[in-house]
């Protein structure tokens, strides 16, 4: 399948900002206006004012002379480029790959996409009609290269025009030099040798062409041409795990969210499953008729391509989607990708597998249902100190490096941060007798300790901390320690790290 570009080019993407954002000034003549050279000169001009004569290039004073009521508004510093990125975002609804052009152009990477309009006219039928209700003046070309869409669609006087498969170089020949996207200079050299269309030269000896007019002019001949690859930056990363559904008609029922969820879902799972892959993390876009974008987003604990699992996940939230007042894409992604791994893909024969599949898909139910990060796993880390001595675990399958410490108890839960709390203690290293935590006094029945545990010094540093593990009178189990030394002209604090089942 070969690759086919649309360059959209706005000639008056400004002025017809302006006329949406003021609609009072649709029918009158106005101009933007920027200083050059000590002179407010005319970037732009509407619709009205080209009939009346008015065009990008003239002095402001001369062309108010002409018309005292032309309206003239100051040109907006990188209000363009803002636009196109906009435009652009919306414009991915029809393609995941759209690029700003500046200073008034879109390009959109159609391949493959036009097909599902109908075909390629159908394709920049949508795309032009939607854009002119938005009130913007567009022309649009579809070529195999983005050098012959940008030559065409700035040259050909046609809203619409779709250039065949391997037809661009007869497609340029009778436009002018200026459609190369070349330097002025080169253009106008161009110009003053006789050579008006780009049929004039496109044949002649390449080292004549590169000695009279650069190496730029011969780059830009065969990036319309096709012979030179031309790379463009799509506004928003394309994620290679994706699939797109658009719509023949707006859909506005639950049950056609969950038809279109569940073809998206079977063709991507079938693909991963081929590569044996699965998916940790999926979005469904859902692009609706007056361009706002619904989400969900579901994790799992392990790579999947289970397609009934994930379905279920996504089910859970379809609630939260508003398809008024239509849905008329959906896109599934799957930015976080892993291998599956050997005993997943036996998971269906094998009992003891299939128990920890359960158990997996199980997690992702819950999750699914509570809060954000509302379910963790915790693996042992390679510290001592208590802060950092678990982590999080990314899956349900990752593996501890080190086993639990069991010699020494430790509490189910641990503080992030330990909190202060005050202590009487008997003698020095002496168990406590009471804290008090939170305005709460706890008397102590039973205490063993301490145990030591010593700063990573070359972490941070700071003093060592002596831990006591102590049972109140109500049978409440803590874990306490001191900070540093016992020192009777400068008491240590006491805090509070944890608790125990």
């Amino acid at each position: 399948m070969s690759q086919r570009f649309v360059h959209i080019w706005f000639p008056h993407l400004m002025t017809d900002w302006f006329a949406i954002r003021r609609p009072e000034l649709r029918n009158t003549a106005f101009v933007l206006a920027a200083p050059d050279h000590g002179r407010m000169m005319i970037t732009a001009a509407s619709a009205v004012a080209q009939w009346q004569g008015i065009s990008a290039g003239m002095a402001v004073a001369d062309a108010r002379a002409v018309h005292p009521s032309l309206q003239v508004i100051d040109d907006i510093p990188g209000q363009a480029a803002k636009l196109l990125d906009a435009l652009g975002k919306w414009c991915i609804r029809f393609t995941p790959v759209t690029a700003a052009d500046l200073p008034d152009g879109l390009i959109l990477d159609a391949s493959g996409c036009a097909h599902l309009w109908g075909g390629e006219r159908p394709y920049l039928e949508d795309i032009t009609m939607r854009l002119k209700i938005a009130g913007y003046h567009v022309h649009a070309a579809m070529a195999d290269t983005i050098g012959a869409a940008w030559a065409v669609s700035h040259f050909v006087k046609e809203i619409i025009t779709i250039i065949p498969a391997g037809a661009q170089r007869e497609a340029l020949l009778p436009l002018p030099p200026a459609a190369l996207r070349l330097e002025p200079a080169v253009t106008e050299r161009l110009l003053k040798l006789g050579l008006h269309h780009i049929g004039s030269f496109i044949g002649m000896q390449r080292a004549a062409l590169r000695r009279r007019f650069g190496t730029e002019m011969l780059l830009r001949l065969d990036q319309a041409t096709g012979m030179e690859r031309e790379t463009m930056l799509p506004l928003e990363p394309v994620e290679p795990y994706q699939e797109r559904l658009p719509c023949l008609e707006p859909i506005l029922t639950r049950k056609g969210i969950e038809i279109a969820l569940e073809r998206l879902l079977n063709t991507l799972c079938q693909r991963l499953q081929q590569e044996g892959k699965g998916l940790r993390t999926a979005t469904l876009s859902c692009y609706r008729m007056d361009g706002k974008v619904e989400q969900a987003v579901i994790g799992t604990n392990r790579a999947s391509h289970h397609v009934t699992h994930l379905f279920k996940l996504f089910e859970l939230k379809i609630n939260e989607i508003r398809p008024d007042p239509g849905i008329e894409l959906f896109v599934l992604e799957a930015p976080k990708v892993e291998e599956v791994t050997n005993s997943q893909e036996t998971l269906w024969r094998d009992a003891a597998v299939m128990e920890d599949s359960g158990l997996a898909e199980l997690l992702d139910r819950l999750s699914a249902k509570a809060a954000k990060d509302g379910i963790r796993r915790y693996l042992p880390d390679e510290h001592h100190w208590p802060e950092r001595s678990i982590r999080l675990a990314t899956s349900l399958g990752e593996k501890p490096a080190i086993p639990w410490r069991s010699d020494r108890p430790r509490p189910i839960r641990l503080l992030d941060q330990p909190e202060p709390v005050i202590v009487s203690a008997p003698i020095p290293d002496y168990p406590p007798m009471l804290f008090v935590y939170k305005g709460v006094v706890h008397h102590i029945k039973k205490a063993d300790g301490p145990e030591r545990i010593e700063r990573e010094w070359w972490l941070d540093p700071g003093e060592h901390r002596d831990y006591y593990y102590v049972e109140d009178e109500n049978g409440r189990r803590y874990w306490i320690f001191r900070s540093g030394h016992y020192d009777v002209d400068n008491p240590k604090a006491w805090f509070i790290h944890g608790f125990f089942a």
